[in-house]
């Protein structure tokens, strides 16, 4: 790695302050030799003769000894001889980096490319088991370290404290082809599924990582990075691919686009499939990030359209106006839509992966208000911003099918989205009035905004007429779920306990975890006893909203595999995950992802 010319300086023997880098003069052995080419670094200033290195000339007829090795003091205490160099060179966040042992014209004949420059390496290391015990690198990390030599486990235990699980440190010129090595803490080796937690403690560990490694090598402002696959190479790639995402399409200054790639020749099928799942959470991160102005109905439903019909040709794409929407029968979507001026849209998606195409699909339904204003019953003006991402559930259940058939899943599969915003205006809903649901049932809406559920009223009796194996919706739906749960969890209320348990284990696996919540007959009579229609779009009572709010939905399915997910709490991250950055989060697609991959696993075992 080039040292700027106005930080490198040649040291004699006599003590001075601290430079930013120290290097020794050497006399050639051979008076004929080429010096070092400095032309880039600028020439050394002469030494005073006292400090100058005298070539040692053996008697006639003897065989020529070792030249003796000049020594001079180094800052710290430590020595450095004739023909060694000690970088001291000033670091971000991580603290001073040495590089030491590397001969002069070895590091600088050789020269370094631009292409070189723009490359990082992310390795891991485990924790101690216990106090007196060393922290092992992991197979990558013991492999690159005999590379250079053992300059790595050299400089470690040097340059800071050990690594707790998540921390990183960077070291700058250990090796030509990596000019800066991330070394990350991984936790515990023997790291597995945490019940308490109930996730994967290890698989989390390699997430967050990586993650962070990743981002050091973006703000380095290198172009590529390669993840050592620390011992699960699915994991590290969504560390990687998750931790890197930002959306900044919208402005002018954008992050150094890091690409990255597996170090060595591990597991490159697991790889992929971890870039592949982490991308679908990025699709959905994507949608519910991009502003309402540019996400409209139509151009969310373009878009999936886009993303499916490159995923695989094995998918079709219905986009349905307004007309198929009201000849559906569907009031109670359309009671909401009425109020914008943005067209709704009802997007159907297929993907037909099984070599029986009449087999039942399992059918995905998402929440797709693309912006709550709340309606008449109009939301406060703080953080409003923020419901630009009510189609989250419509963002993650796209996502995940889009995933689905990049992997090529023997299953069939299923996605409807109701498109729409809510507005308010003179067309707009209004508290008491009673719409008719496609099944017939009537609704007396007494808050506009809560009109998540009448979206989905209509969507989920459209999913029955499919003959499907399971029916699952996904809605960022109530901030109660987010009150009940917070970002920990999505909240899942299910009529099934074997799906409750797919999805359970699923969650596991990802880390974006979920939470089984009642669906008691307690809660549908609270929306049930209702004064002018079949049933109330909100409860009796203020308490348990979110169970209500599902309660509210049960009532449009007769399904006996039917779940619905709340993902409010869910639907944004601030700091709770590690490997997200701030902004939407898009979960919980790899949990959806997962869970179809599972049960094409299962059925193919069937």
């Amino acid at each position: 790695m080039l040292v700027p010319e106005s930080r490198l300086q040649a040291r004699t023997c006599s003590p001075r302050p601290l430079a930013s880098a120290v290097l020794p003069r050497r006399a050639p052995s051979d008076p004929s030799a080429s010096p070092p080419d400095l032309t880039r670094a600028g020439p050394p200033p002469e030494a005073p003769p006292s400090a100058r290195i005298r070539p040692h000339v053996p008697p006639p007829g003897r065989v020529p000894a070792r030249p003796p090795r000049a020594t001079c003091p180094l800052e710290g205490g430590a020595r450095g001889s004739a023909g060694k160099m000690f970088f001291l060179l000033p670091l971000p966040a991580v603290g001073r980096v040495g590089l030491r042992r590397l001969g002069w014209r070895h590091f600088w004949s050789r020269g370094l490319s631009a292409g070189d420059m723009t490359k990082g390496l992310v390795l891991g290391i485990y924790s101690k088991e216990k106090d007196d015990d060393e922290p092992q690198f992991t197979s990558a990390g013991e492999n690159f370290d005999k590379l250079v030599s053992g300059k790595l486990k050299e400089l470690l235990p040097i340059s800071g404290p050990p690594l707790k699980a998540g921390k990183t440190r960077t070291f700058h010129g250990l090796h030509q082809d990596f000019p800066s090595v991330v070394v990350v803490g991984l936790g515990q080796r023997a790291a597995g599924i945490n019940d308490q937690e109930n996730w994967h403690e290890g698989k989390e560990n390699i997430r967050a990582a990586v993650a962070a490694g990743c981002r050091q090598v973006q703000d380095l402002e290198l172009s590529s990075v390669e993840v050592d696959p620390c011992g699960d190479a699915q994991a590290a790639a969504e560390g990687a691919v998750l931790g890197l995402f930002e959306y900044d399409d919208l402005k002018n200054k954008k992050k150094t686009v890091v690409s990255a790639k597996l170090h060595g020749s591990g597991d490159q099928e697991a790889w992929q499939r971890g870039v592949l799942l982490a991308s679908g959470q990025n699709l959905a991160r994507h949608l519910m990030e991009t502003p309402a102005n540019e996400m409209t109905p139509t151009k969310f439903a373009q878009i999936i359209e886009e993303n499916l019909k490159n995923a695989s040709s094995k998918t079709r794409v219905c986009i349905r106006p307004k007309s198929w929407i009201e000849e559906q029968g569907m009031g109670s979507f359309l009671s909401v839509a009425k109020g914008s001026d943005e067209p709704p849209v009802f997007l159907e998606i297929h993907y037909t992966g099984s070599p029986d195409a009449g087999e039942p699909p399992l059918v995905f339904v998402g929440k797709g208000i693309t912006f709550d204003s709340g309606g008449i019953s109009i939301k406060g003006s703080a953080n409003m911003d923020l419901m630009r991402a009510d189609m989250g559930g419509a963002a993650a259940i796209c996502s995940a099918i889009v995933s689905a058939a990049k992997l090529g899943l023997p299953i069939n599969i299923v996605g409807l989205a109701p498109l729409c915003e809510n507005m308010p205006s003179g067309k707009a809903n209004k508290p008491g009035d009673v719409v008719r649901a496609k099944n017939g049932k009537t609704i007396q809406v007494d808050n506009t905004d809560a009109e998540g559920r009448l979206i989905l009223a209509d969507a989920l009796c459209y999913a029955h007429t499919f003959n499907p194996e399971v029916i699952i919706d996904a809605a960022t739906l109530t901030g109660a779920m987010d009150i009940a749960l917070g970002s920990g969890a999505t909240g899942v209320f299910t009529n099934s306990s074997w799906l409750w348990n797919r999805l359970f284990e699923a969650s596991i696996e990802t880390g974006d975890r979920v939470w089984r919540m009642p669906l008691f007959e307690h809660y549908t009579r609270q929306v049930v006893d209702c004064q002018l229609a079949d049933v109330n779009n909100i409860g009796k009572y203020r308490s348990a909203g979110a169970c209500t709010a599902a309660a509210f939905l049960k009532e449009f399915v007769t399904h006996p595999k039917w779940a619905h997910l709340d993902i409010a709490g869910v639907m944004t991250n601030k700091d709770e995950v590690p490997y997200l950055r701030k902004g939407m989060a898009g979960r919980p697609t790899r949990t959806l992802v997962e869970f179809l991959l599972r049960f094409s696993q299962d059925k193919a075992c069937a």
